[in-house]
């Protein structure tokens, strides 16, 4: 890379390494951390009040701090200053397109529908049926029952309804939304509007196992579901931008597994790849600036990347190198790619020593590659003790630039 620049702010820091140009250091941010890990690193050292954990005007309640399953360490200003965080760059626009479950205005009622012993069976909100252990519902991975589609009729009478871009409900907060990203654009944050994907929303609708089934056996059921999935993302995209030029579309959509994409290349041509197109074209025709295209999958990630590519991908994360991933590799194969994310949980786990040869293996030429973000790939678990967390920034301060 060219020599060094002056210190930059967050955000110039984080348009810089989007654009591939010199940066100060890399952009040292955290995808999020699990509490169950904040908790242990409150018995481990970590002398701060949840107040300031939390970056909360109060102290919260016990109540409150279960609501808590995840926490971003850039919320707060104490732990900022204390891991060497960049400040948040990036504004969330809270306008709701779904994450891991889609859209539905109204939700599902979340309730406890039988208890099993040590286990109960829940609905949540996108109409699924789980069984979990008594009492959790994070840390662990669900047995899922039944979903919410299993026919056409499914679809059409009490899915669909619920995807209805008019219902009054979908647009309660828009007001309020756009309020705090006019206030974010003051600061110069870049503004981010997420989008379940369609692999993610098929799948929280169908199942994983059943929406195989239905691509061979009822392809029409799923381009129709697809159709009101791009309806409700590109109107409310379009409204979004109507009020605000937006910086990245951020697509939650878990499509791999630790050998590869959990569908076909061709399945994902036929069902997901043209929707796509269409959401990233129309949001890049609406402004003058260009617009971001971020994919989020777990797994071992490689083999998706050419066909995000064909969609306007611009950046991806998290690269799980538990899965196979290699972001030195990757990274060398497709050098326009930003790159977000190939750090090992389990190295930050296992001791000082392996998290120093494992950083200084990814970080010098990433450094000198740019376009890259590293961070833990994905939440860091409750594994990694407080001690070694802080090793790893610090190291990570050291070796960055």
């Amino acid at each position: 890379m060219a020599a060094m620049p002056v210190a930059m702010s967050s955000t110039e820091r984080l348009r810089a390494t989007y654009l591939g140009q010199p940066v100060d250091h890399l952009v040292r941010t955290e995808f999020s951390v699990w509490m169950e890990a904040v908790r242990r690193w409150r018995s481990e050292g970590l002398r701060l009040s949840w107040r300031d954990i939390l970056g909360l005007d109060h102290e919260p309640s016990e109540e409150e701090l279960a609501r808590h399953e995840e926490m971003s360490p850039q919320a707060s200003p104490a732990l900022r200053q204390l891991l060497h965080f960049d400040e948040p760059a990036i504004h969330h626009v809270r306008v709701p397109l779904g994450g891991c479950e889609p859209p539905l205005f109204p939700e599902y009622e979340r309730k406890v529908v039988e208890r099993q012993g040590d286990y109960e069976i829940i609905q949540d909100q996108a109409g699924r049926l789980l069984k979990v252990f008594l009492g959790r519902r994070h840390g662990f991975m669900p047995d899922y029952l039944k979903h919410a589609v299993s026919s056409r009729r499914d679809w059409e009478e009490d899915v669909l309804p619920r995807l209805d871009i008019t219902t009054p409900e979908r647009w309660a907060s828009f007001a309020d939304a756009m309020d705090a990203a006019s206030r974010a654009r003051a600061q110069g944050m870049l503004i981010r509007q997420s989008v379940i994907g369609g692999y993610m929303y098929l799948r929280s609708l169908i199942g994983p196992e059943d929406l195989l089934y239905k691509f061979h056996d009822d392809p029409e059921l799923i381009l129709d579901m697809m159709d009101q999935w791009l309806v409700v993302a590109d109107a409310t995209i379009a409204k979004v931008q109507g009020q605000i030029a937006i910086d990245e579309i951020y697509l939650d959509e878990d499509i791999c597994y630790n050998h590869g994409l959990l569908i076909s290349p061709a399945m994902f041509e036929r069902f997901l790849l043209p929707y796509y197109q269409q959401l990233v074209t129309n949001a890049r025709a609406r402004q003058a600036g260009h617009v971001y295209f971020q994919v989020d999958t777990d797994g071992y990630a490689v083999p998706a990347i050419p066909l995000y590519l064909k969609a306007g991908m611009d950046v991806m994360n998290p690269f799980e190198v538990a899965a196979g991933n290699d972001v030195v590799q990757i990274g060398q194969a497709y050098p326009e790619l930003v790159i977000i994310g190939g750090i090992d949980k389990r190295v930050l786990a296992a001791g000082k020593e392996a998290i120093r040869g494992f950083l200084t293996y990814v970080l010098p030429p990433m450094v000198k590659r740019g376009r890259y973000i590293p961070e833990c790939d994905h939440g860091v678990p409750s594994d990694v003790s407080w001690e070694n967390y802080t090793y790893y920034r610090e190291l990570a301060a050291e070796l960055d630039h």
